[in-house]
């Protein structure tokens, strides 16, 4: 099993200059909790929902809601990114991916091939994979009965 049989190909990216509203509802819309960052066909970080969210200001701001609005509506996604994560390649076992995200303590990684983004593999991916092997191996079980 590699990452190429469970990643989610061709995912939505965004560039470094796409505003923190725009990001955050392009995840809404798509029901996903992260997004690449890639300019010139070149991955240059990821921005998750955590990071939009912390990148929201705290109740205890003085600052009105017309400043505060005018504020987020200008940050750009490079400002709160995670620059040059980890990623993985697509023809690395799904076991390897896994322990790397387990190790690292993430929830998704950018899949490259030959150094080109062509995916995302996300812990949801994990477990359906896991699902579909335990129900293959279900059917062979009592396929031999």
């Amino acid at each position: 099993m590699t990452v190429k049989e469970y990643m989610t190909p061709n995912p939505v990216t965004v560039t470094p200059h796409t505003t923190v509203p725009e990001a955050a509802q392009l995840m809404k819309q798509g029901g996903f909790r992260r997004l690449l960052v890639v300019e010139g066909g070149q991955l240059l970080g990821i921005v998750t929902d955590r990071d939009l969210k912390e990148a929201m200001p705290s109740d205890a701001s003085t600052l009105s809601v017309w400043e505060i609005n005018y504020l987020i509506a200008r940050l750009e996604v490079r400002e709160i990114m995670t620059p040059h994560p980890l990623s993985v390649s697509d023809t690395l076992p799904l076991q390897a991916a896994a322990k790397t995200m387990l190790e690292a303590k993430v929830g998704g990684l950018p899949v490259l091939h030959e150094g080109k983004l062509v995916g995302i593999i996300t812990v949801t991916d994990v477990l359906r994979a896991f699902l579909r092997r335990e129900a293959e191996l279900l059917v062979g079980a009592e396929e031999t009965k």
